[in-house]
């Protein structure tokens, strides 16, 4: 049986680890090509190669690397399909008193601008070629039910959310559809940083007490809600904030 996303082509940002990984490796298994792209090229490389994918180093705050990614993908498969907004920054939990401007600035660079530069270097391609397109965001609960210690990263995340509703309404009668998973928090390279304390089971234990199921979002089950909303299965979806939270925002 042909995979899900056969013959189609992907840009997976942050998919050198995390969640991104999960979203690379589904992808793969159901035949999509996937470009990864990372700003670190050992974990992308490492990626990348265990996949079968194609990686390339790329910082999505910057024009010329999404110029870059898109090139890159018509060069090597001939266009492109889907794009994957997974790269995602944040600061330690923390009083909102106590951010600072650089913390501020990395939050919405990487969780703001980046979906920004996404949008501005590859509809073009999308619109001019008469090609349907599907951006999926990765966002996050902290958009929808925000906690404390992390309001500029919460707003960032909400943001995103907001305008993929945004460009969803706009473009869909160019067929290209916007949608974005919001995780609870799960076991990745940023979880310190939202429990503001060492990832241990102790210290997960106040943050998943909240979820009804009783867990945090792995990378396969972001993945699972990626796949399905990047599938021709989900060709009259666009504009929601699939929520991956165990019943979180409930």
């Amino acid at each position: 049986m042909p995979g899900r996303l056969e013959g189609k082509t992907a840009i997976v940002t942050g998919g050198g680890s995390g969640f991104g990984a999960g979203i690379a490796k589904k992808f793969r298994q159901e035949g999509a090509n996937v470009l990864i792209c990372d700003l670190s090229t050992e974990n992308g490389t490492k990626v990348a190669s265990s996949l079968g994918a194609e990686f390339i180093t790329a910082n999505v705050t910057k024009r010329s690397d999404w110029e870059a990614a898109l090139k890159k993908c018509i060069d090597t498969w001939g266009g492109l399909d889907i794009v994957i907004n997974n790269a995602g920054a944040c600061y330690p939990n923390k009083p909102t008193e106590q951010v600072t401007d650089d913390e501020f600035d990395l939050c919405y660079n990487v969780n703001v601008k980046s979906v920004y530069l996404s949008s501005s270097v590859l509809l073009p391609y999308f619109l001019e070629n008469n090609r349907p397109g599907c951006f999926v965001q990765i966002a996050s609960t902290a958009g929808i039910r925000p906690r404390p210690g992390l309001t500029w990263y919460n707003s960032s995340k909400a943001a995103c959310s907001n305008a993929t509703k945004t460009m969803a309404v706009e473009y869909a009668p160019k067929k290209i559809r916007f949608n974005a998973v919001c995780p609870v928090v799960g076991s990745t390279g940023m979880t310190h940083l939202f429990l503001g304390k060492p990832n241990t089971e102790e210290n997960m234990k106040a943050f998943t007490a909240v979820v009804p199921m009783g867990r945090g979002t792995t990378p396969a089950d972001v993945a699972n809600a990626c796949c399905y909303l990047a599938s021709d299965e989900a060709e009259f979806i666009t504009g929601v904030n699939l929520e991956v939270d165990g019943g979180r925002c409930v």
